[in-house]
């Protein structure tokens, strides 16, 4: 079979079947791609049970980092035990062995610093009130950017503070919101949307000209909220979600709970966020120690 009636027919059961998103699927592909370019060959007859260690060495040796190995061989591997399932190649996928992958915690930001990015739009301004509610619900509800750039203003109930979120895998939970980002979503709404040319659309956040917000559009608000609260650390919209999540474990709410609200579909991408909450204890106990030796 041509690789790209193979790579179309997989693309199209990712996205029907598995409930992956465009831009998830996308990247599928993009690593497929990079795996046929590096096959020298546009049929899948030429696939074979060593392409993925073969394949994962030419990665290694090229200096790619393993994370971007690893992820290109998840990809590669799914497509393979598809095209196996299909009747398409005709041997069984292989696990194979790989470099561990480099533990990296996520930046979290403390109370401190996260009030004061949360403080730092001027509420003068209708961008500053929109920024405002975006930020606080963000760190409220612990949504990704994604989830709350697409957010549709029949998703949010400000009567109970229930936002219904529809996530990866389009599996849909409900996730609760505090009064202070109620109310400056519901400010926001009154006084800004109202009289945004793009009222009548379904999207909730919406720039000057009517649109849904873009990626990009919000993470150089951030960068612009971080600059104005004197935070040094190199932060995107991810990072509140981090916060919120590490905050929540601080302060005692038990990890099922948080695995929950952050829509983990396994507990262990949770767990992440204990390790950061330790790390933050430790060095708020040794900074304690410090100051009690003098």
């Amino acid at each position: 079979m041509k690789i790209d009636d193979a790579v179309d027919n997989f693309y199209q059961y990712i996205l029907a079947e598995k409930g992956l998103t465009p831009l998830t699927a996308k990247a599928y592909i993009d690593d497929i791609y990079i795996f046929a370019k590096f096959k020298s060959s546009d049929n899948t007859d030429d696939f074979n049970e060593n392409d993925l260690s073969d394949f994962l060495s030419y990665e290694l040796q090229n200096d790619k980092a393993v994370s971007t190995a690893l992820r290109r061989i998840s990809s590669i591997r799914s497509f393979l035990i598809f095209l196996n399932r299909e009747g398409v190649v005709n041997f069984d996928v292989p696990k194979i062995e790989t470099p561990k992958r480099p533990e990296h915690l996520p930046i979290c930001l403390s109370f401190e610093e996260i009030e004061a990015l949360l403080d730092a739009p001027d509420l003068n301004d209708p961008v500053g009130i929109r920024d405002k509610a975006m930020l606080e619900l963000m760190y409220a509800s612990g949504l990704r950017v994604s989830e709350l750039l697409n957010l549709k203003r029949g998703q949010v109930d400000l009567k109970r503070n229930i936002l219904t979120v529809m996530g990866k895998g389009q599996k849909e939970r409900k996730v609760p919101f505090g009064d202070f980002a109620g109310e400056y979503v519901a400010k926001y709404i009154s006084e800004v949307r109202s009289h945004n040319k793009g009222s009548k659309t379904a999207y909730l956040f919406l720039s000057k000209y009517g649109e849904p917000l873009s990626r990009q559009m919000f993470f150089k608000q951030i960068k612009k909220y971080a600059l104005i609260a004197g935070i040094e650390e190199n932060i995107s919209p991810h990072t509140i979600r981090h916060c919120f999540a590490t905050h929540l474990l601080e302060n005692g709410a038990d990890l099922r709970i948080v695995q929950a609200l952050l829509g983990h579909s396994n507990i262990s991408t949770t767990q992440i966020y204990t390790h950061i909450s330790t790390k933050r204890i430790l060095s708020a106990y040794d900074s304690f120690m410090d100051d009690n030796d003098d």
